[in-house]
């Protein structure tokens, strides 16, 4: 019974988000959110309110369990990306250059922070986005270096100086210092921290809604290479990281982030990344709009199979 009502409670929470998307939708659909709004907010997330939770998320007692578990989260995290890498260069060899670099980008990058840590949230609270934050510290790394190598075909110069001032590594690297020497904010300060961090997930889903109310309904479902690789984001890959992870005795919790992570759609710098690197924009921007709307019934049932 019990597992019946969590995944109900889960069921619900995905449900909330969805709806945060339908409202994101209407409002660029209205124009209330305009495009150059879309990426002010996208930045305000990032620069602002997405580090102050993460800041905020590791407000935990120091123990072994909790290192041990930090530790674990980032060699899985960097396994998995670098397993997907792996399955994106089998899977997607006979395509064409420009569509092959789309697949591989959305195989190995989801939307992990935007989307990831509103579900974390809403299932584990901020223990979720503790282990999230952890989960997203290999994520960053490799898209600033392969995510930019897909598109080019070679290293970008500047990826070290780039992950090193990228706001989450930052504020990762703060949180990581107030827990492991168990400093504590001042209460009206975590408390202003902590409100203002909150609205990453609303925000995030709102956003998510823009970007959909952006594209043309007729050409976001058209071609095959979308729903292969939403097929191989959505379900392929999480069921194939479960099955992995099952063969170790993970914690029950660090299992479940990591695979819920991985269920997560296309990451919405998928976008950014073809637009700025020569790829195909367009596909990309399918990629999003298509794996976001599946996500909503795939990441239910991958919940289901967690069970």
């Amino acid at each position: 019974m019990g597992k019946f009502m969590e995944t109900n409670v889960i069921i619900s929470q995905i449900a909330v988000l969805f709806l945060i998307i339908v409202f994101g939708f209407f409002a660029r659909k209205r124009n209330i959110i305009s495009g150059d709004m879309t990426k002010k907010l996208s930045e305000l997330i990032l620069q602002v309110t997405q580090p102050l939770l993460i800041i905020t998320s590791f407000n935990f007692d120091l123990s072994k369990e909790m290192l041990r578990n930090v530790g674990l989260i980032f060699l899985l995290s960097s396994g998995i990306h670098m397993f997907s890498m792996m399955v994106g260069w089998l899977l997607y060899f006979r395509y064409p250059y420009k569509i092959k670099s789309v697949l591989k980008y959305v195989t190995v990058f989801s939307n992990c922070g935007f989307m990831g840590f509103p579900v974390l949230e809403s299932i584990f609270g901020s223990i979720g986005v503790f282990y999230g934050s952890i989960y997203v510290i290999p994520f960053n790394i490799l898209t600033l270096s392969y995510g930019v190598m897909v598109f080019t075909g070679k290293n970008n110069k500047d990826t070290l100086k780039k992950i090193l001032i990228h706001p989450v590594i930052i504020s990762v690297a703060v949180g990581m210092i107030l827990f492991l020497l168990q400093l504590r904010l001042p209460a009206p300060l975590y408390n202003a921290a902590s409100m203002v961090g909150s609205m990453t997930s609303p925000l995030s889903m709102l956003i998510v809604g823009a970007l959909l109310a952006n594209m043309p309904i007729k050409k976001m479902f058209l071609g095959f290479p979308v729903y292969y690789g939403s097929v191989v984001r959505l379900i392929f890959l999480p069921v194939l990281v479960l099955a992995v992870l099952r063969f170790f005795a993970l914690p029950d919790d660090i299992l479940r982030t990591c695979v819920i992570l991985t269920a997560m759609p296309a990451a919405v710098n998928t976008v950014i990344f073809a637009e700025k690197y020569g790829g195909d924009a367009e596909l990309a921007s399918r990629f999003v709009g298509i794996s976001t709307m599946l996500s909503v019934v795939t990441i239910p049932l991958i919940m289901l199979l967690l069970q």
